[in-house]
Order: structure tokens, then sequence, then C-alpha cells
């Protein structure tokens, strides 16, 4: 393969890898606000230890009861 080829496909992966990224951090953001919307809690009262503890009581309660696909 030619170095410009090889240039072509490495700019691509780079692309793709950014468009991935892009779509997890969609999807964490939206999983982020229904959980916020659906448990009524204020946007403005939330600092970043509730965060941190209501991830971390949520994924565990996930892992005593998963979610069915």
């Amino acid at each position: 393969m030619s170095q410009i080829s090889l240039e072509k496909q490495e700019a691509k992966l780079k692309q793709l890898n950014q468009k991935i990224k892009a779509e997890k951090n969609k999807i964490e953001q939206r999983l982020g606000k229904q959980i916020i919307s659906q448990a009524n809690l204020d946007y403005a009262n939330l600092s970043n230890d509730q965060i941190k503890l209501l991830a971390k009581r949520f994924s565990e309660f996930l892992k005593v009861k998963p979610v069915d696909h």
C-alpha cells in the first residue's frame, strides 16, 4: 500500500472514532437527562458528589436487576 493510501485510511479511521465518541456522548447525556427527569431531580441542586453517588447507586441497582433487551 502506498503512503498516501495509508494516510487516507488513517484519516477515515480518526473521523470514524470521532463520530463514535460523539454518539457515545449523546447517549450518555440523554440517559443522564432521562434519569434526572424521571427522578424529578433539580439540576441546580446536584453537586458532583451527589451525581457520583447517584451513578453508583444506579449502577448497583442495574447489577442486581439487569435491564431486559
